[in-house]
C-alpha cells in the first residue's frame, strides 16, 4: 500500500472516511473557530519567502517561496550576477501529485546538473530525477525506492543514493552513472543486518563520501569513499563496537571524530590519520560530564562544535592552528534555541547559526570566526508584525517521581491572569535522544491569544541535559519518560499555571505514546488529549518483524519476541494493551494513510479500543489524512490546516 494506495481494502478505507466524518461532525460547533484558526496562521506566513543563500564557488543556491505557492522553488544566482535562475519548481512538480514533497537535493560539482528526490505518495519512497542547467532539460535517468539522500562524485558524472528494501529500510548504497540503466548501477555497501541503516552524505571539505552505518542509537560504523576516485572501495574509520557511536569530518591528512567512545557520555572530539593506525586516536576537545557535545562542523582553519550545557545550547569556535577557542555570545533569553546550518564554504571562515527562543522569531546570522564578528543575513518576518514583549518565556523546574529535577520550558501573554484555571497545553515527545528545542512556532500564538499557557515537557529519552537523560528514558527505564510528563503536569499545576483537567496534552508519533501511557496513568490529570500519528500499539508492533521498522526499533524499547522481560516491559505501559473501564477525557488521535513509520491501523484501533471502554461522554476521535503520511499534508498551507484542526479541539475541549 506504500506503493501505491489504491490497494488497501475497500472495507478499511470505507472506516477511515467515516471516521473521519464523525470528526468534522462532533468538530461543526466550531467550524467557524477551524477556519478563523487556518486564516490567522496563514496570515502569519509572507505570501514570498527566501531562505538565505548558501555560497558554492561561483554561485549561491537557495530556495523560496512565491506568492500563494505551496512549495519551495530552488534556485541559485551567480556570484558576479543579480539574475535569478529557477532551478526547479516545486508547485509545477506538484501539480500532477496528489501529495509531493522534495527530500534530498544535489547540484553537481560543476553546476551543470541537479539531482533532486521527490516522494509523491507520502510514504517516504523517493524517487530520484536529474535536471540539465541552466535550461532544466529532464535527463531520462530514474532511479527508484530510495531514501533521497544523494552525494556527487567529484567528476559529476555518478551519484551515490541510498535504497530501500521491502521493509522500507535503508539497506544498500548504490552508484549510478549518468546514462546508464539504473539496473546495472554498483552496489557499494550492502547493510550487515536489519537493525543497520545506512545513509550517505559528504565531509564538510568535499573530500570524502561518507557512509553511515547505524544501529539506532546504540552503535554506528563509518566507511569512507575518495570523492574523487568513486570505483575506490571504501574503507572503514573504526571498527564496530557495542555502545560506541561516531560521526566523521575530515582535515587535511586528519580525519576529527565526534565520539562517545571510552565512556564519554556526553561525547568528546578526537583525531586519527586518514592513513594508518587509527587505534591511538589524539585529543581534540575532551569528556566534560554534563557538556553535551551535539554537532561539529568543520573548515579549513577552524573548527565550531555546537553543545548543550545545563539544558542551553552554545556555540564554540576553536582554531585548528593553535587550538584557541570562545563561545559566540548569541545573546540568549531564560531559555532558547540555537542551530547550526550545514553547507557553508569549507575554505572560508564564515560559518551561519539560527537563534530563535519561544518569543523571538528565528535570526540567521553570519560569523565572522576570524574577526569575532555576526552579520543578521534574515530575521522571519510574520505579516502584520509580532511584539515579542507581549508574551512571558519561562523555564521551570519540576521534580519527578524518583526525585529527578525536569526542566519545563513555557510561554504565555505577559497580561494573562494565572488565576489556577487556565488551559494549558503539554507538549512531549522523550524518545530516539531527540531534544525538543525551546524555539519560536508561529502557530503557537493562536492559542496563546486564546488564553492558553503552552509548555514543553522536557523529559528523560531526549537529550536536554545530555547523552544520560537520554538513557535514562529507554528499554528498562522508559517508565521515566511518562513519570516525568505525568510529574509536568502535576509541577504546573501545584504552581498555578493551570488545575487539573484544564490540561491538553499533546504529542506525536513516539510522543503520541508519551501521552497515551501518562493517560493511562493519570487520567484526570488532562482534559483533553491530542496524539498525531501516534505510536499506541507499541507490543503488538514490537512483536511483528515484518513491520517496516521494528527490528531497528527493538534497541529503543527492547525486543519482546526473544526477550520476556522485554515483553512485560512494553506489555506494561503500552496505551492500546492498557485501556480500561474508566472516564477518559476528549481524545483526537490522526493517521497518515500512507504511513511507513506508524501504521494508521495503530491510531484507529486504539481509538477504537477507548472509544469502547470510556465511561464519559467526552468524543474520542480519529481523523486520517488519506492522501499523506507520517509527516502529514506536504504543502506549507495546507499543513495549517491541519493544526487549525488540532487547535480547534483544544479549544473545544478547554471551553471556557
Amino acid at each position: 500500500m506504500l506503493r501505491d494506495p489504491g490497494t488497501l481494502e475497500p472495507a478499511i478505507h470505507s472506516h477511515l472516511e467515516q471516521e473521519n466524518r464523525r470528526t468534522e461532525s462532533v468538530l461543526r460547533p466550531v467550524a467557524g473557530l477551524q477556519d478563523e484558526l487556518a486564516r490567522e496562521l496563514r496570515a502569519r506566513v509572507p505570501d514570498e519567502d527566501a531562505d538565505v543563500p548558501v555560497p558554492d564557488g561561483q554561485y549561491a543556491y537557495y530556495r523560496r517561496f512565491e506568492e500563494g505557492g505551496e512549495y519551495p522553488i530552488l534556485c541559485r544566482v551567480r556570484a558576479d550576477k543579480a539574475s535569478e535562475e529557477i532551478l526547479l519548481d516545486g508547485n509545477q512538480e506538484a501539480a500532477q501529485a496528489k501529495f509531493f514533497r522534495i527530500g534530498g537535493s544535489r547540484h553537481s560539482p560543476d553546476h551543470a546538473i541537479l539531482a533532486y528526490a521527490a516522494d509523491r505518495k507520502g510514504s517516504e519512497k523517493y524517487e530520484v530525477r536529474f535536471l540539465e542547467l541552466p535550461d532544466r532539460a529532464e535527463l531520462p535517468d530514474r532511479l527508484q525506492e530510495t531514501q533521497g539522500d544523494l552525494v556527487w562524485s567529484l567528476d559529476s558524472r555518478q551519484l551515490y543514493y541510498t535504497v530501500l528494501d521491502d521493509q522500507h529500510r535503508p539497506w544498500q548504497v548504490r552508484l549510478h552513472r549518468l546514462g546508464d540503466p539504473p539496473e546495472s548501477d554498483v552496489a557499494v555497501f550492502t547493510s550487515p543486518s536489519p537493525q543497520v541503516f545506512l545513509a550517505v552524505s559528504r565531509t564538510e571539505s568535499g573530500r570524502f563520501v561518507r557512509i553511515d552505518c547505524h544501529e539506532h542509537a546504540e552503535a554506528s560504523e563509518t566507511y569512507l569513499i575518495d570523492a574523487a576516485r568513486p570505483d575506490s572501495e571504501p574503507f572503514r574509520v573504526w571498527a564496530r563496537r557495542e555502545g560506541v557511536r561516531y560521526t566523521v569530518s575530515d582535515h587535511g591528512e586528519q580525519l576529527i571524530l565526534l565520539t562517545n567512545a571510552d565512556e564519554a557520555e556526553d561525547f568528546k572530539i578526537v583525531g586519527v590519520p586518514v592513513h594508518g593506525d587509527r587505534t591511538e586516536p589524539c585529543q581534540i576537545v575532551p569528556h566534560r560530564a554534563g557538556v553535551y557535545i551535539l554537532d561539529v562542523q568543520v573548515f579549513a582553519g577552524w573548527l565550531v562544535r555546537l553543545e548543550r550545557v545545563a539544558g542551553l545550547p552554545r556555540i564554540v569556535v576553536r582554531s585548528l592552528r593553535d587550538g584557541d577557542e570562545y563561545a559566540i555570545d548569541a545573546g540568549g533569553e531564560e531559555t532558547f534555541s540555537l542551530q547550526l546550518v550545514s553547507g557553508m564554504e569549507y575554505e572560508k571562515h564564515v560559518v551561519r547559526y539560527v537563534y530563535s527562543s519561544l518569543t523571538t522569531p528565528s535570526r540567521t546570522f553570519d560569523f565572522d570566526m576570524r574577526d569575532r564578528t555576526a552579520v543578521l543575513r534574515k530575521e522571519q518576518q510574520i505579516p502584520g508584525g509580532h511584539d515579542a514583549e507581549q508574551y512571558v518565556a519561562r523555564r521551570l523546574t519540576v521534580h519527578s517521581e524518583d526525585g529527578t529535577e525536569v526542566p519545563v520550558s513555557l510561554v504565555h501573554r505577559r497580561d494573562l491572569a494565572l488565576d489556577g484555571h487556565t488551559p494549558l497545553l503539554l507538549y512531549g515527545y522523550g524518545a530516539y535522544g531527540h531534544a525538543t528545542p525551546a524555539s519560536f512556532v508561529h502557530t503557537r500564538f493562536s492559542l496563546l491569544d486564546r488564553g492558553f499557557v503552552y509548555a514543553i515537557a522536557h523529559v528523560r529519552g531526549g537529550t536536554e541535559l545530555g547523552y544520560g537523560w537520554y538513557l535514562d528514558g529507554k528499554l528498562e527505564h522508559k517508565e521515566n519518560s511518562f513519570s516525568d510528563f505525568v510529574s509536568a503536569g502535576r509541577g504546573l499545576v501545584a504552581a498555578g499555571y493551570t488545575s487539573r483537567g484544564r490540561i491538553i496534552a499533546h504529542g506525536g508519533s513516539a510522543g503520541g505514546l508519551l501521552v497515551g501511557a501518562s493517560l493511562n496513568r493519570d487520567t484526570e490529570l488532562f482534559g483533553g488529549v491530542v496524539a498525531e500519528v501516534p505510536f499506541v500499539d507499541v507490543l503488538n508492533t514490537m512483536l511483528d518483524a515484518t513491520l517496516p521498522l521494528t527490528p531497528p526499533e527493538w534497541a529503543e524499547w527492547g525486543d519482546p519476541i526473544r526477550d520476556a522481560a522485554a515483553r512485560a516491559r512494553i506489555g506494561s505501559y503500552c496505551p492500546y494493551s492498557n485501556v480500561s473501564k474508566r472516564r477518559y477525557p476528549a481524545v483526537l488521535a490522526t493517521a497518515g494513510l500512507t504511513d511507513p513509520r506508524v501504521g494508521y491501523w495503530e491510531p484507529a484501533k486504539w481509538i477504537a479500543r477507548l472509544r469502547e471502554h470510556t465511561t464519559s461522554a467526552d468524543p474520542v476521535l480519529l481523523w486520517t489524512n488519506l492522501e499523506a503520511g507520517h509527516g502529514g499534508a506536504a504543502g506549507r498551507f495546507a499543513r495549517l490546516d491541519e493544526v487549525a484542526l488540532v487547535y480547534a479541539f483544544a479549544l473545544m475541549t478547554a471551553g471556557p
